[in-house]
């Protein structure tokens, strides 16, 4: 069990950057309810930053790491540099790449970021979502960076 605990913890191809977070439900007892704003870089192309704001669960359960955080979630991707896209992501070989994994709840939900080349549009496109073991969530949110000349 904390094998399986661990390799869910520490698998995530990407981890983010918490850029800020406010609160939205006052507990009493335990962390507020948040929503709660990360950045993360693309690991396989240069110069793309995404970013993501989710909800996070508080009170006792979500203090403890026990609560299952909503499946609520919107993502925004920039390009802030010359993009290099790899030859694999060019030709098509990486459609559908976890780019950024992050937990949602104790075992079996995680919030998910896959990409995408759109190459008639020279475009990288963002999906982020939730899915659980047993039933996910139709819940999504699109990004889309054109790849454009850096100046």
């Amino acid at each position: 069990m904390i094998a399986a605990l661990t390799t869910l913890t520490f698998s995530s191809p990407l981890f983010a950057e918490q850029i800020g977070s406010v609160d939205t439900v006052f507990k009493i007892f335990g962390p507020d309810h948040k929503i709660i704003v990360e950045a993360f870089d693309d690991p396989d192309v240069k110069n793309v930053t995404c970013y993501i704001s989710r909800a996070k669960t508080g009170g006792i359960k979500g203090g403890l790491g026990l609560a299952e955080d909503t499946s609520d979630a919107a993502i925004s991707c920039q390009q802030v540099g010359p993009v290099e896209v790899s030859d694999k992501i060019a030709q098509g070989k990486a459609e559908g790449e976890v780019v950024f994994r992050q937990r949602t709840s104790l075992i079996f939900k995680k919030l998910q970021v896959v990409r995408f080349y759109d190459k008639k549009r020279n475009a990288l496109v963002y999906l982020t979502y939730s899915d659980k073991v047993v039933d996910g969530s139709p819940k999504n949110a699109l990004s889309a960076v054109p790849i454009m000349p850096w100046h």
